[in-house]
């Protein structure tokens, strides 16, 4: 499996790197413990832990042209416009993890980072958006993340990495855990559905089922207009998968909707991910707002110094 560290050693050396934040932040949310306020006595534990994850990034990866993504769309963006029961199964955020986000855009920021974030488009859709710029102009990507959903996006020049666990992969590995090719992923969510998003699916429809007629027919869209071939397929349940499909035609398009990332969010150009210089005043007085002790302000100022020349790819 290729690696994305940017170290000489690996198979594949990235132009860029795509930052999905909420991801971190959200872990870090539910990870460390409370123990960290700011000066009005908010809780900063999600900060500390994102700031500290960042921090490990960079001075491990050296990226000179990296864009950190958030979610700022939370019960607002397109899909919900699409089917407003979108992701209703989740709690919205708390003003405590509101504010956190506002804080980690802030870190990033000060850290000279190209941070995006956008009222009508989650994060993914924003890195989806770069990474089919990175693809179209010849350039590679690597994208920091856990999120199945970005799967959809990997291909011979893009590429995925869990930067907490150390886990990075391409696109053969999509094909391994779901049976489809990344451009499927969407489509395979629009027939078995996604709990975690509250996307509806075709009920009854499992991924086995799904991917069998993905192979088989080469798109949902395919599927549904030859659903009427699908019971006559060897394939356990077959007539029963067929019928179901064919009363929720409907919920199928929504849900690959739903799933399929958007590509056309407004983000900036590639040049304007080129990292800028930290700006070491500007930390100081946000970790002295934030409550941050000496030990993560010095690994700044560490990672400020290993600045001064020309950073690695």
């Amino acid at each position: 499996r290729l690696k994305c560290t940017g170290a000489s050693a690996n198979r594949m050396n990235p132009t860029y790197y795509l930052f999905d934040a909420s991801l971190y932040v959200f872990r870090a949310y539910h990870a460390f413990d409370l123990d960290w306020h700011d000066r009005d006595g908010w809780p900063t534990h999600a900060v500390y832990g994102f700031t500290k994850t960042l921090v490990d990034f960079l001075t491990q990866t050296q990226a000179s042209r990296i864009a950190v993504c958030f979610d700022q769309s939370f019960g607002s963006n397109f899909r919900h416009q699409l089917y407003p029961a979108y992701k209703a199964n989740r709690e919205p955020p708390s003003e405590d993890l509101l504010r956190q986000f506002s804080y980690c855009m802030d870190v990033c920021e000060a850290l000279g980072l190209q941070t995006l974030g956008d009222a009508n488009f989650e994060a993914d859709d924003l890195i989806a958006s770069l990474a089919k710029k990175c693809t179209d102009e010849g350039a590679s990507a690597c994208i920091i993340s856990a999120d199945k959903d970005l799967g959809q996006l990997l291909n011979a020049q893009v590429q995925q990495w869990d930067f907490g666990k150390g886990v990075a992969y391409g696109p053969e590995a999509v094909f391994e855990k779901f049976g489809v090719e990344p451009a499927q992923l969407a489509e395979l969510q629009g027939l078995t559905g996604d709990s975690v998003d509250n996307i509806p699916g075709v009920p009854g429809v499992g991924p086995k089922t799904a991917s069998a007629l993905l192979k088989h027919f080469g798109s949902l869209e395919q599927v549904l207009s030859r659903i009427d071939e699908a019971q006559f397929l060897r394939l356990r349940g077959a007539a029963t998968a067929a019928a179901k499909i064919k009363q929720h035609q409907d919920a199928a398009r929504i849900s690959y909707a739903l799933a399929r990332l958007a590509e056309h969010a407004p983000t900036p150009p590639l040049a304007a991910l080129q990292r800028k210089p930290i700006q070491l005043g500007h930390i100081d007085a946000l970790f002295d707002k934030i409550g941050f002790a000496a030990f993560l302000r010095s690994r700044v100022k560490r990672l400020s110094l290993g600045n001064t020349s020309a950073p690695a790819l």
